[in-house]
């Protein structure tokens, strides 16, 4: 029963880092999926697959799983490059690249 405590990172399809704040901690499975064979679907029976907790903060997801005994792994997020721009940068005077359309 391991556990990774992670910080999610922002997905391709949404703009804003709303989802990227909270600290989470989701248990590593212990047994495959595998497809059930009359409909095709991909199960599991390991439910705690299905446990995912939320935290404020590192501090509080490492402290709970030390007071409930689990075993975790602790990945820290990397740093993010992020540089603001406006549309308004792409017609400005004194623009570095060229104008391709």
């Amino acid at each position: 029963m391991v556990a990774r405590i992670y910080k999610p990172t922002k997905t391709a399809m949404q703009s804003g880092l709303g989802a990227t704040k909270l600290w989470v901690l989701e248990f590593e499975p212990e047994s495959p999926r595998s497809v059930e064979p009359l409909m095709g679907w991909t199960s599991s029976s390991d439910m705690r697959a299905l446990t995912r907790l939320e935290f404020a903060t590192k501090e509080e997801a490492v402290a709970y799983a030390e007071r409930n005994g689990i075993a975790f792994t602790l990945s820290e997020p990397k740093p993010r490059k992020h540089q603001p721009k406006s549309y308004s940068d792409n017609f400005k005077f004194g623009r570095i690249g060229r104008w391709t359309h």
